[in-house]
């Protein structure tokens, strides 16, 4: 093949990933999420452990619209990681490692994560 048959620029929308996959890429992107997020949570429970001052002024901050979106995305990133991670450890020990048990699997997380997000919006709003 010459250079000149060769794609120059590859449209990765046009690739269509299967469930399993996904859910893969996600429980990566959540982990960076989760690890971003540390420094909010570290920065909170510094602030809460400061004084009582310092305590009243994170339950200030946890009070605002941008604390709650932060605590609630936090939850979310937590329990989609959670879950997707006991999947991939159930494919460690050869469970669900088949074509239909990685989609029912992914469907599982999925379907999971959206309960445990809605939840996690109540107790948060």
């Amino acid at each position: 093949m010459s250079t000149h048959d060769r794609p120059v620029n590859v449209d990765l929308t046009k690739f269509a990933f299967p469930l399993p996959a996904l859910v893969s890429i996600t429980h990566r992107i959540t982990g960076v999420i989760l690890f971003v997020g540390i420094a909010f949570m570290l920065y909170a429970l510094d602030l809460s452990l400061s004084s009582a001052a310092g305590f009243d002024d994170a339950r200030a901050l946890m009070a605002t619209p941008i604390g709650k979106i932060v605590a609630w995305g936090l939850l979310t990133a937590i329990a989609y990681h959670l879950l997707a991670g006991v999947k991939h450890l159930f494919l460690d020990w050869d469970v669900g490692d088949t074509l239909q048990g990685a989609r029912l699997g992914a469907q599982l997380v999925i379907a999971g994560s959206v309960v445990l997000s809605v939840l996690a919006g109540v107790w948060v709003w």
